[in-house]
């Protein structure tokens, strides 16, 4: 869906501190509540975040990948194009730089992905049958033997079915000279190679019952009627106004746990903002929950600053590492307490932001931004907007601008009404000509301090 050795001993002296930074966790009430891997701790979930390599040197990003998270997942760095890019020559550096990262903070690691039709290099796509079966099982063995020991789960397979009411299989160079038989022999590979890890189909657009969830479900019921070694499927939960939440997403991760494998939710990204983003949000953390055999939750990736669908802001912190009230709901969701806006967390602030349209004209219009406090008195507030292209805003009042460099997302932060008390609002407007476009603008993040 998006553009993505250390000796046994070594490996058991990491499983022993992830262990006992775990136990530390838990055993405090007060830190096992207040970040969302603790409080997933605390309802025996872990709560991950996909990550890229290049960004671990950015200290904000990972301070807040270090003290929220307890799994990672790598975006694109344990992919074949990234770690065969030519026939037998394996490249670890960028997965070994996450890996190491994220055992070193006592982290689950979830291999993403061995066999994909897609990011590959260009060299398998030309291979024969035979010679791309021997292909693909090196691969699996050579990238499974390099991590063993060391991964929580692996997504064996992924996105093997098509979208849309067929239910068939996607086309692909595995699938189109291999046939059905190469997921199978994809996950008994991956078995041998290391018994421990737990193996996973992975996909989208199953989140609810429908022909692509059905022929999934078909197969992982077969599969595990005839032995073949699956241990559990992966949600990516990509959602947006066009793919909502489903209304049967608790009932369908049941059914497929009910087959004997664990679910987890592997991908999850909500586009949105506000309350309702925060809502759908708190939905998918409450039905993970209330399955016993959903093993943990993975949102893709650490800021909206950095999402493959930035422009939906549909992550947990916003551009700047600030809480957004979805951070809030999950932390809740999961059982904790704190949250509230800032990238530095604690406390109890927050905000909501509506948007009205006011005075209307042939060329612009004013707009009302409505700001409203949580559950606690603020002291200051800033909210996000992201105009439509062509769109300029002449003037803001009652708050101070500033603007991205695409010139497209405006920031107001508090002035002279930036202290309210819990529940109470204010307000702040601006004049923007249309240039064209009768679109209005997407509200966006607001936090509070």
């Amino acid at each position: 869906m998006h553009l993505t050795r250390l000796f046994r001993a070594a490996t058991a002296g990491l499983v022993t501190v992830a262990a006992l930074t775990t136990a530390a966790h838990t055993a405090d009430g007060a830190e096992a509540a207040d970040t969302l891997g603790s409080a997933a701790a605390a309802q025996g979930r872990y709560f991950g975040a996909a990550v890229a390599a290049g960004h671990l040197g950015e200290s904000a990003y990972t301070a807040t990948l270090d003290r929220e998270f307890t799994s990672v997942t790598p975006e694109n760095e344990m992919k074949w194009d990234a770690t065969e890019p030519t026939r037998g020559g394996f490249s670890f550096g960028a997965a070994d730089q996450i890996v190491n990262h994220a055992l070193g903070q006592g982290m689950k690691v979830r291999g993403h992905t061995l066999v994909w039709y897609t990011q590959l290099p260009s060299w398998v796509s030309g291979l024969g049958a035979t010679d791309l079966r021997t292909a693909m099982n090196d691969h699996i063995n050579g990238l499974v033997s390099h991590y063993r020991g060391k991964i929580h789960s692996w997504d064996v397979v992924n996105e093997a079915f098509q979208d849309g009411g067929s239910g068939a299989r996607r086309g692909g160079p595995f699938q189109d000279k291999l046939g059905d038989g190469y997921i199978e022999e994809a996950f008994r590979t991956a078995r041998a190679a290391d018994p421990a890890a737990k193996l996973c189909y992975n996909d989208y657009n199953i989140d609810g019952v429908n022909a692509k969830s059905n022929a999934v479900y078909a197969m992982v019921k077969d599969f595990k009627a005839r032995g073949v070694p699956i241990d559990c499927v992966g949600f990516q939960s990509h959602f947006n106004s066009a793919s909502p939440v489903p209304s049967d997403y608790r009932a369908n991760l049941q059914r497929f746990a009910d087959l004997g494998v664990d679910v987890q939710i592997t991908e999850l990204d909500i586009e949105g903002s506000g309350t309702a983003q925060a809502g759908d949000y708190a939905t998918v953390v409450r039905a993970c929950l209330a399955v016993s055999r959903c093993a943990g939750l993975t949102v893709w990736g650490v800021t909206d600053k950095y999402s493959w669908r930035s422009g939906g802001t549909p992550l947990l912190f916003d551009a700047n590492y600030n809480k957004k009230p979805a951070y809030d709901a999950v932390l809740t969701a999961l059982g904790g307490t704190g949250g509230g806006g800032g990238g530095g967390g604690g406390g109890s602030a927050s905000c909501t932001a509506a948007f009205t349209k006011a005075e209307d004209w042939p060329g612009g219009y004013n707009g009302k931004v409505t700001i409203t406090a949580g559950n606690a008195p603020i002291t200051a507030w800033s909210a996000t907007l992201a105009f439509p292209a062509g769109q300029k805003v002449a003037t803001v009042w009652n708050g101070t601008a500033s603007w991205d460099s695409s010139g497209t997302v405006m920031t107001v932060r508090s002035s002279y009404n930036g202290s309210l008390p819990a529940g109470a609002s204010t307000s702040f407007g601006f004049t923007a000509m249309k240039n064209g476009s009768e679109a209005v603008p997407t509200v966006g993040t607001c936090t509070a301090s």
